[in-house]
């Protein structure tokens, strides 16, 4: 079938091989998946790189999102929780992929803890961008910061995969949302997807704009997949009693808080690793996707696909990813 392969480690543009390799054998806990279609992440791009906390041996199929159709079900292991929905031959699926066996070729491996139902509503290029990026909003929001309606919500690059759904996903939940960007486009694009407010970083006194843009209560929420200046910028903005939640370092600079300021200020810094509750409790990431499935109904969600590219052109749409200029999602249809 057709793949692309990391061969060597660096920039996915230099060293995505596009390959023919066997079909992906079955394994129990797994659903052997046609891909449709795969939303870029930025775990995409790092894995290339080596710099991911997950590394796969060489050669292997990067691509850890997809939309796809079951081909073939595993046998189920021991233990499989009981959250973890049943799957049969044919049904539209959405999730991730079990790298080596990624979503960059024609056919997939998933895991089954990583799987959900496609939401009909949503074609396969919007459906394949669902699963991480929004989850990661909505656990991130309401299990680790408990944000509640009214509350004032700051989201840092609010214009990318992750922000734009916490964009959403704040907006859905009451929260009124102010939107951190960089450039006129991207604050056009954080406005329309449901942001009250919104902050121009290029150019511009961040903390002093944040200030503004708050106002004097302060944010009672920070989601903040950036780190770096966009982090030290939230202490300074955050309120009294205050969230802080880590998703990521975009920035490629990893924030040492001060913890005698959060002492002071008395607000909370909560990370959040989204992937380990498809391991360690399940039931959450399937009352994540439940939700997130029931806003797409209402129209309170929906992922914004700003380009889709040929299977052939999939090292161009990483390279796109990586150097921050997309807004929402770059998908690559299937081969």
């Amino acid at each position: 079938m057709k793949a692309w392969q990391v061969r060597s480690l660096g920039e996915p543009v230099e060293v995505l091989v596009a390959s023919d390799v066997a079909e992906p054998v079955v394994v129990p806990g797994h659903l052997r998946v046609r891909v449709r279609a795969i939303a870029v992440n930025f775990p995409d791009i790092l894995m290339a790189r080596g710099l991911y906390q997950v590394r796969p041996d060489l050669p292997f199929v990067p691509g850890v999102e997809v939309c796809g159709e079951v081909l073939e079900v595993g046998p189920a292991p021991a233990g499989l929780p009981e959250s973890v929905p049943a799957f049969s031959v044919g049904d539209r699926v959405v999730g991730t992929t079990a790298v080596p066996h990624g979503g960059l070729a024609e056919q997939c491996l998933m895991p089954m803890t990583g799987a959900f139902p496609a939401p009909q509503d949503l074609d396969d290029a919007q459906a394949s961008g669902l699963t991480i990026a929004y989850q990661t909003a909505y656990v991130g929001l309401v299990r680790r910061a408990g944000l509640r309606r009214g509350e004032t919500l700051v989201v840092h690059a609010a214009a990318g995969g992750v922000g734009l759904a916490a964009v959403q996903v704040g907006a859905a939940l009451g929260a009124r949302v102010v939107a951190v960007v960089g450039g006129p486009h991207k604050a056009s694009v954080a406005r329309a997807a449901g942001a009250a407010a919104v902050v121009d970083r290029t150019g511009t006194d961040l903390v002093a704009a944040l200030k503004e843009a708050v106002g004097p209560q302060g944010a009672d929420v920070v989601f903040d997949p950036v780190g770096g200046a966009a982090y030290e910028a939230s202490t300074k903005v955050v309120a009294f009693e205050g969230r802080i939640v880590v998703v990521g370092f975009a920035s490629g600079a990893i924030p040492s808080p001060s913890l005698n300021h959060a002492l002071v200020k008395n607000y909370s810094v909560v990370g959040l690793h989204w992937g380990l509750y498809l391991q360690r409790d399940h039931a959450v990431a399937l009352e994540a996707h439940r939700q997130l499935a029931e806003w797409v109904t209402n129209g309170q969600v929906e992922p914004l696909v700003s380009q889709r590219v040929s299977f052939e052109e999939a090292p161009a749409a990483l390279a796109r990813v990586a150097a921050g200029e997309s807004t929402g999602r770059v998908v690559v249809l299937g081969a």
